[in-house]
């Protein structure tokens, strides 16, 4: 004899479907038909898990319409003025903060440029909360925030940020939470939410890659079978204190020869004789040698480093994020060279350097997605948003 199911298996199958009808949603909109079609749920169950969300402002039933003969469809989507994420980028020269919706479109976007390599950690927040007040709708309501910071975190705290030193040791997220009196911030670093912006809410053109940010200092997000891969202590991916020459040129984390030191926008600058990735460019595009020789000694240093992580973690899509986006093709020869050269797998199978085709602000777009992804994933989080 077959038992009857027990209530707590019932909400975890209705959480199970409602999940299922959320990320198809992401995905397009449809009718209840089209989506039962999409998700393997009988249109009963799409039509009764879609209810409570139409009376919450979720979701928005459509126009009818005409698809072929008999009764026109009335597509389901988002509502206007459904739920929204924050995502929020402490940056080592600017701040950003951008608006997205549970489908990840763009409500509103604003970045703003400031060094913050000598400033405390309050300063710093004070201006991450001023500048997310900006851009958040009136009457908004808010699924929390993510927060990217160019650091390590571990256990909601920044444990090393050599390039802002004001945030180490802080519980950044917990004091935005207390100036914005947000219930849920969460924090993660600035690449590996740039690389998560590459797989959410679009799934990725590729299941394993390595999305490499170059600004100040060089970050990496390391992506295998479609997740984000932090390792055991939320440490992988900090690419730019790979070693590349062990009496190399000391580096602010107290090590020496690390390839920051040698592919770092500073230093590319600083060799280029240019104050800016603008005038940088301008110079690239004249066939300045001195410009031309600063970034291909960059990517040579670079293509070192990512052999080293190439042979150990095996994957054949590297994506340049951050000014490394901007200078992609004058850096890329120089990548390669080494790729070939030093990667083991290159002899066997084509290896891919591209740029990022979301940045320059992927870090607070991926931050904005770590929320959404919660929402859709925990779809208990949207059934009781107060409407």
């Amino acid at each position: 004899m077959t038992s009857s199911p027990t209530p707590v298996h019932l909400r975890q199958m209705r959480r199970a479907n409602l999940r299922s009808l959320l990320l198809a949603l992401v995905a397009a909109p449809g009718s209840r038909a089209d989506l039962a079609a999409r998700t393997g749920l009988t249109k009963a169950t799409v039509a009764t898990l879609t209810e409570p969300l139409l009376r919450q402002r979720i979701l928005l039933e459509t126009e009818p319409q005409s698809t072929g003969p008999g009764r026109p469809s009335r597509p389901l989507r988002f509502h206007p003025e459904a739920p929204v994420a924050v995502g929020a980028e402490i940056n080592v020269t600017h701040l950003a903060a951008t608006v997205r919706t549970l489908d990840g479109s763009t409500v509103a976007h604003r970045r703003t440029e400031i060094d913050n390599r000598t400033r405390d950690a309050e300063n710093i927040v004070t201006d991450t909360a001023d500048l997310i007040r900006t851009v958040l709708p009136d009457n908004a309501r808010l699924l929390g925030i993510g927060l990217a910071v160019p650091g390590t975190v571990h256990d909601a705290t920044v444990t090393r940020a050599p390039n802002v030193p004001g945030l180490t040791g802080i519980r950044v997220a917990d004091h935005l939470s207390t100036l914005l009196q947000t219930a849920e911030t969460l924090l993660d670093n600035e690449a590996n939410l740039a690389a998560f912006a590459h797989l959410w809410p679009g799934p990725a053109a590729t299941p394993d890659f390595a999305y490499i940010s170059g600004d100040v200092g060089v970050g990496s997000g390391l992506v295998l079978g479609h997740e984000l891969f932090r390792g055991a202590t939320g440490f992988a991916g900090e690419l730019g204190h790979v070693v590349i020459d062990r009496d190399g040129r000391p580096c602010n984390c107290g090590g020496r020869g690390c390839v920051e030191q040698y592919a770092g926008l500073s230093t590319i600058l600083a060799t280029a004789g240019h104050p800016t990735v603008d005038t940088l460019i301008t110079a690239l595009a004249d066939n300045a040698p001195r410009a031309r020789t600063a970034v291909s000694d960059a990517g040579a240093a670079l293509g070192i480093a990512l052999s080293s992580l190439l042979n150990l973690v095996d994957v054949a899509t590297i994506i340049l994020g951050g000014s490394y986006a901007r200078l992609a093709e004058h850096l890329e020869p120089a990548i390669r060279t080494e790729l070939h050269t030093r990667v083991l797998s290159s002899r066997h199978r084509h290896i891919t350097v591209t740029p990022s085709p979301i940045d320059p602000d992927a870090a607070a777009i991926g931050a904005a997605g770590l929320i959404t992804h919660r929402a859709c994933h925990q779809p208990e989080r949207l059934e009781h948003f107060p409407d």
